[in-house]
This record gives structure tokens, sequence and C-alpha cells, in this order.
């Protein structure tokens, strides 16, 4: 049997032989108008809820009710060291040591935080290399730090963009921008996987020519963590940060994630903003007026961890060190690579694919244009059947089949839904 060709049996074939299918019953899947599931597409937006997340709240509802204040120390799952559960599921998920990660805040008070250690302009070298179009909250972040600085975004925000014509940026174009350029960049911002495009970045060797140049280097991982193996230690990035809500799982506006390598850990003469949960925690409530960061990343903490934002991150991340990113990755490319395969079987002269073809630059979403230039027309349509999928200004249906809870079987209703909306 060709199971790259398109049909029911084949979709239900490759359901069949996956070893990962029962974890969509770890999930509830939205329903369709029509009663039964919907084709959920959105988990680079929103993850869906795992099944486990309301009993994890229920015990720390139950605790809270039965402890009052002592559920601090004496919580099933104790609040006062609540983030420390994330350690080892955060450094497995980033390929990171267990002290150059933590679980705080949102994603871009986390790169505002970094960003007040890691920019430090200087008027020969005041610039942030970001790329076009950038997800609009980094690149307001990434202007208003020049701006707080005295420089100008005119000037000083240098933007990466795809060859006119193009849609996705080309690696050779990126590091000739930083050779070019990298005399003036203070900081490389850039996404691990663009949300518009879905192109993987090869941040390795970013990483490797931006600090040649005398960059520091951080990542917007939004898009990434959950959905590419990630090595940020051994890549040597100077910071990350990730939100927790999408491929993560962890709900609407979840508590996100930070990584500052280790060679910053015990370097208490970079600026930081500071709070009292990043302090030395042998000393914290002694109350003293001076502040001693814990050495790694929980240094940059601000204030305690608050426990029922967190609760359904751990269940989401429990998952996921359960199953693996290996094993999650696999199964992602098998997805993409089918879903690909399909379009071009079913609908070759009315959908692009914009996002790279190459495995290593791409995860698990494919950006479609239309070659009709119908597309928001027809996402509105798959909406009215039944398909939660993604539309982005202007022109592009992003689809994230995510290996956690796709079927191949949604991939081929997917397919069959666009056929029919496309040819009305």
């Amino acid at each position: 049997m060709n199971t790259t060709t398109f049909s029911l049996d084949n979709a239900r074939a490759l359901d069949q032989a996956d070893p990962l299918s029962q974890w969509r019953d770890e999930f509830h899947i939205p329903p369709a108008p029509d009663g039964g599931d919907s084709l959920y597409f959105t988990g680079n937006s929103l993850g869906l809820q795992p099944r486990r997340v309301a009993r994890y709240l229920q015990e720390e509802l139950d605790d809270w009710a039965r402890l009052g204040v002592q559920g601090h120390t004496e919580a099933r799952r104790p609040w006062m060291p609540y983030h420390e559960n994330f350690t080892e599921l955060n450094a497995a998920l980033v390929g990171a040591k267990p002290h150059e990660v933590v679980q705080m805040n949102s994603l871009t008070v986390n790169l505002h935080l970094m960003m007040v250690s890691f920019y430090r302009p200087t008027a020969e070298r005041p610039a942030i290399l970001i790329e076009k179009p950038a997800f609009p909250s980094d690149r307001h972040a990434a202007a208003s730090q020049i701006r707080f600085h005295g420089f100008d975004p005119d000037r000083d925000l240098i933007e990466i963009t795809p060859r006119e014509g193009e849609a996705h940026i080309r690696p050779d174009d990126l590091m000739n921008l930083i050779k070019a350029e990298g005399h003036r960049i203070a900081l490389v911002l850039l996404p691990g996987v663009q949300y518009y495009s879905g192109q993987v970045f090869d941040m390795a060797t970013i990483t490797e020519a931006a600090q040649a140049k005398g960059a520091k280097v951080g990542f917007d991982l939004a898009h990434a963590a959950g959905n590419i193996p990630l090595h940020l230690h051994d890549w040597g990035v100077d910071f990350a940060a990730w939100c927790s809500y999408k491929y993560l799982n962890g709900g609407p506006g979840a508590i996100a994630g930070c990584f500052v390598h280790e060679r910053h850990a015990r370097n208490e003469s970079l600026p930081r903003f500071a709070g009292w949960w990043g302090h030395d925690k042998s000393s914290r409530f002694k109350m003293g007026p001076e502040f001693h960061p814990i050495p790694g990343a929980e240094g940059w903490q601000l204030s305690n961890p608050p426990i029922l934002s967190m609760t359904p991150v751990l269940a989401s991340l429990e998952i996921f060190h359960e199953v693996g990113m290996n094993a999650l990755r696999e199964k992602s490319l098998k997805l993409s690579d089918t879903l690909w395969a399909w379009l071009e079987e079913r609908l070759p002269e009315r959908v692009d694919v914009i996002t790279p073809r190459e495995d290593k630059q791409r995860g698990c979403q494919l950006s479609l244009r239309l070659k009709q230039g119908n597309g928001r027309e027809v996402f509105e349509e798959l909406e009215r059947n039944g398909v939660i999928c993604d539309w982005r200004e202007p022109d592009v249906i992003r689809v994230a089949p995510v290996p956690l809870y796709n079927r191949f079987e949604d991939l081929y209703h997917f397919v069959e839904r666009l056929e029919a909306a496309i040819k009305g």
C-alpha cells in the first residue's frame, strides 16, 4: 500500500501504525458543529487541554481549602518551591542544564527582563537584529528597548527580510547580514520558528556567527518549544524565552519559561531587574535589604510562583516527558510530509505551501497561501465545517498538525474540506 496516496483507508492505516496514537485520548478535543470532534490544527496558537489538568487543579484547590497558608509547605506539591517541579522537565525539553531554566512570568515580560541584562547598547554598537515580519510583540519589545536606551529604532532596529517574491528568509542572507552589520549589532533576537512562514532557524549557526562578531544572542521559542528538539546549552545561546500555551498546552496566558546559559550564572555584575524570589533561597526570609541572586536562571525571578496558573503547565510538561521530543518530532515530520503530499496530489494548482520543504527548516506548521487570493473566504468556510485552523494577515492559513493529538485521518478530512471550500 502506498500510504502517500490520498485516501481514507491510507489515513486510517497510518493511524493504526502510529506508536503515539493513544496520546490523543489524553486531551479534550473541541466538538464540531455536527457533534463529532473538530479538526483542530491550532496547537501553534493554543494547545488543547490535557485531561489530567482538571485533577491537578482540583488538588491545589483542595489543598488551599484544607491548609490555607500552610499549603506553602504542606500541600501535595508544596507551593513555596513549586517552580522547581518544572526544572528537570524544562531542561529536557529545551536541551539545558537544570540551573539554566526557570518557569516565570509571561513571554514578553521575560524577553524584557533578559534584554535588561543582555542588550547593553553603545554608540558604536546600538542595534538589535530581528526578522521581518516579526511577531508584533517581539518587534514592539525590541523597538521599545532601543528607545529606552536613547537610540532610534528607525536606524538601530535591523530587520532581515525574505527576498522579493519569496516567503522565507534565506539562511545565507542572514549570515551575510550578520557579517556585514555585526560590528553594530548588540543583540540578535530571532525566533526559533518563524510564526508566519513556519521556518525553523538554524540557532546553532546563528549563535556562533553573531557571538563571533561580539553580539549577544537570544531566541523567542514561542513556536519552537514543544515543536522541535532544542539544544540551547550546547548551542551556546545567551538566553531564550518561550510561552507555554501553544505547543506546550498550558492553557490561555499560561506562565512562560526562560533559559539563561550557565556562563552567566554567577555574573552578579550583569544589570537586572530584581525581585525577592530571585534572591538567595537560604537568606530570602531574613528580609535583608541587599539582593543576592540565586545562581542561574532562577536569579531572574521576581515574584513567588502563581500556583493555579502553573498547574496546567505542569500537567502538560509531564506528558512531554513521558512521550519524549524525539518521538514527537518523528511523528510530526510524518504528519507534515503526508499533508504536503496530499495537498500536492489534490490541489497542486490552487495551494502554495510557503513553509520551507527541508525537514530541518520546518516544524509542525505548514503555512498555506491560496493562488486565487480568496484565502479569507476559504478559511471562514473551513471554520463553518468544523476545521479549526488559523488565519494570519495578509494571506496565510496556518495549519499545525500536532503529534500529541492530531491523526492522519484528521489530515485526510482537512484536505477533503479544503478542496470543497476552494471549489465552492
